[in-house]
């Protein structure tokens, strides 16, 4: 049967999910969306336990929604509200297996994208009142968790240095990408795609896709792509920024993104923390290769021919990445990956990943059929 928007149900679930919000936003929003498509696949209708679920989406028809609304509470106070939320409603009904996106407390697999502590220790910041309580949710989280997932090797070093787990409990298993999506399209359909987008032919384009763009770099790049004299250009896709000139162009919000990968010439992270960075491996996914910030968890991943890399710190580094590229194509070097998935160092297919996670709970004693 079914769950209400109230939550109420007379069944048990096989699977369980605990998220932030079920909607088109960030990278694990999108991770979410993308285990329940592939637990469909297998016939498995999970429980979706989130503030918020967009009913609108078509994810939203494949799962049980628990809406555990906390909006009547302080900002600084609804992960703990919803922590405690989430309990009461496990301890009437709680799925087979039970995976957690976020601090939601108990679970039987943790899916870690990033840490607090590492968060701040990259930004430089002192913990604050606010953080010490996202810090013990973080905890309490991957301590009761039987095993702990972590979306890249940066992340199973954060774990075990801020929380101290032992190796046996985490696992490095890299976050899946739409590989239907995602793909390479021949030169002349690219050629009409940077066309539709109205690209020069001139330059190079860098396409940076971000919503955050403090915690992405923006400022580091946009001081570079204002001032130089290389024939670059920025393309930013999500979040308004000001056009400079020919050297910094704003695209929108995008639902095609896809296509603008394909579109560019390269695609540029440049992350103050990027956990993982899932648009690394979508843009190579897609035939376009990467300059990005050496700090990025999907590095690990992705051969060395299809990145670039330059260090956030260090002068100059960036403006010699760039000029690399442009090096490459004044050479004449062809930098598209004629087969991208030759680049990836893992099978990023998400029904794979979700056989993982199966997999993983069955060793424990939860096995989902």
């Amino acid at each position: 049967m079914p769950l209400s928007r109230t939550g109420a149900t007379s069944s048990q679930a096989n699977v369980g999910i605990v998220c932030q919000a079920l909607q088109n936003s960030g990278g694990f929003e999108r991770y979410v969306r993308d285990l329940i498509g592939a637990l469909h696949r297998r016939a498995i209708t999970p429980r979706v336990y989130a503030r918020r679920i967009d009913a609108t989406l078509p994810e939203a028809r494949l799962v049980e929604p628990a809406v555990l609304g906390v909006r009547w509470l302080p900002g600084k106070l609804r992960d703990a509200g919803f922590a405690l939320l989430l309990q009461r409603r496990l301890s009437a009904n709680r799925p087979r297996l039970l995976l957690t996106c976020n601090r939601g407390g108990a679970a039987d697999i943790a899916i870690c994208g990033g840490t607090h502590p590492g968060f701040l220790a990259r930004i430089g910041r002192r913990p604050r009142f606010s953080d010490r309580i996202q810090i013990a949710l973080e905890q309490r989280t991957y301590e009761r968790a039987k095993r702990v997932v972590a979306h890249s090797a940066l992340m199973a070093e954060e774990l075990r240095r801020h929380y101290a787990l032992a190796d046996g409990k985490v696992v490095v298993l890299p976050p899946p990408a739409d590989t239907r999506r995602f793909s390479p399209v021949d030169d002349a359909r690219r050629a009409a795609l940077r066309a539709a987008l109205g690209l020069p032919t001139d330059r190079l384009v860098f396409v940076f896709s971000s919503t955050s763009h403090e915690r992405k770099g923006y400022a580091l790049l946009r001081d570079f792509f204002a001032s130089t004299e290389l024939p670059v250009c920025l393309l930013v896709v999500g979040r308004p920024v000001e056009a400079v000139d020919e050297r910094i162009r704003y695209a929108g919000y995008r639902d095609d993104i896809e296509n603008v990968f394909r579109a560019a010439d390269y695609t540029v992270i440049a992350s103050q923390y990027e956990p993982f960075g899932l648009v690394g491996v979508e843009s190579v996914l897609c035939g376009t290769p990467l300059v990005s910030a050496a700090n990025v968890g999907c590095l690990d991943v992705i051969d060395p021919t299809a990145r670039i890399a330059f260090t956030r710190d260090t002068p100059g580094s960036l403006a010699d990445a760039i000029g690399e590229a442009v090096r490459r194509a004044a050479a004449g070097e062809d930098a598209r990956l004629r087969t991208p998935r030759e680049a990836l160092r893992y099978d990023p297919d998400v029904d794979r990943h979700v056989e993982a996670l199966l997999a993983l709970g069955a060793t424990f004693g939860h096995a989902v059929r």
